[in-house]
């Protein structure tokens, strides 16, 4: 590990790598009005050692340079800030509680609003939708599918994805539950399945930010799936915080396999519905 002297002090490259990224966070806030500070540290700093080198940037001083001058290079930048990994019908398991524990109760409301936060490229929301459809609830529901990567919100919208990853899809949406056949809800071309636009009419898609915006609506259900494994505790309790606010009385909140409510400073406002697919209900 390399290292310099400065005032009789030892200074490593981790820490002035460190420094560096508390100005890079910083500067993102006041130039682009994002809140990345919150983020796990351990995380930020393998993705930005991933961003220097996709741009050829010796230091985080460099990367900041050029983020804070060419606001193009900051939509690019967001690829790096949020994890855009997902499927259709990812950990089958939660699909399959959502429809045995979650759509009964669902199905007592006149209408119905769920929010997918962090909804990334939109495998999650168009899954969503299927399932709503399936189970006869999709035309008085409105999903709203937020994320701030303006990107990602636009390759989620379009809701067409690359014909090799539909096995995948096609197997979970079966281990899920699944009613009918999953091409019974695309159409294939140029290398491609494009998802049938019928489900798209229940969608709204918005830009937030779960570190810096507030709620936007009362809903029945949030699903935020691997999303705040990303945060570091504060951020968590923040999120938790805007789902609670926002879900209605004895509504569901669904989170990723690796994410609790444990420890955090909500876990007494939810009850568990089914604690293996890290299902809650509002206390």
């Amino acid at each position: 590990m390399q290292h310099e002297w400065k005032g009789g002090c030892q200074v490593l490259d981790d820490d002035i790598f460190d420094i560096e990224l508390k100005l890079l966070l910083e500067g993102i806030l006041l130039r682009y009005q994002h809140d990345f500070r919150d983020y796990s540290v351990a995380s930020l700093r393998r993705r930005m050692r991933q961003a220097m080198e996709r741009f050829g940037c010796a230091s985080l001083s460099q990367l900041q340079d050029r983020i804070l001058h060419e606001p193009a290079m900051f939509a690019q930048m967001l690829q790096f800030f949020t994890v855009q990994v997902s499927e259709m019908f990812r950990d089958p398991a939660y699909f399959r509680a959502l429809r045995e524990k979650v759509v009964p109760i669902l199905h007592t409301y006149p209408s119905i609003k769920i929010w997918v936060a962090g909804c990334s490229s939109g495998e999650e929301v168009w899954s969503l939708a299927i399932l709503l459809d399936e189970e006869g609830l999709l035309e008085r529901s409105m999903i709203y599918a937020t994320d701030i990567n303006v990107e990602a919100l636009a390759a989620a919208e379009a809701g067409i994805y690359p014909v090799e990853r539909i096995a995948q899809f096609s197997e979970n949406y079966q281990l899920a539950g699944g009613k009918r056949s999953l091409s019974d809800y695309y159409t294939a071309a140029y290398k491609g399945a494009i998802f049938d636009r019928r489900l798209r009419r229940q969608f709204v898609f918005a830009d937030h930010s779960l570190a810096t915006d507030s709620v936007f609506s009362e809903v029945h259900m949030v699903s935020c799936r691997n999303v705040m494994i990303y945060f570091n505790k504060d951020l968590q309790d923040r999120s938790l915080g805007l789902f609670h606010e926002a879900l209605v009385n004895r509504g569901f909140l669904g989170l990723g396999m690796k994410e609790s409510l444990h420890f955090s400073r909500h876990a007494d406002s939810f009850n568990e519905l089914s604690p293996a697919e890290r299902i809650f209900q509002r206390a």
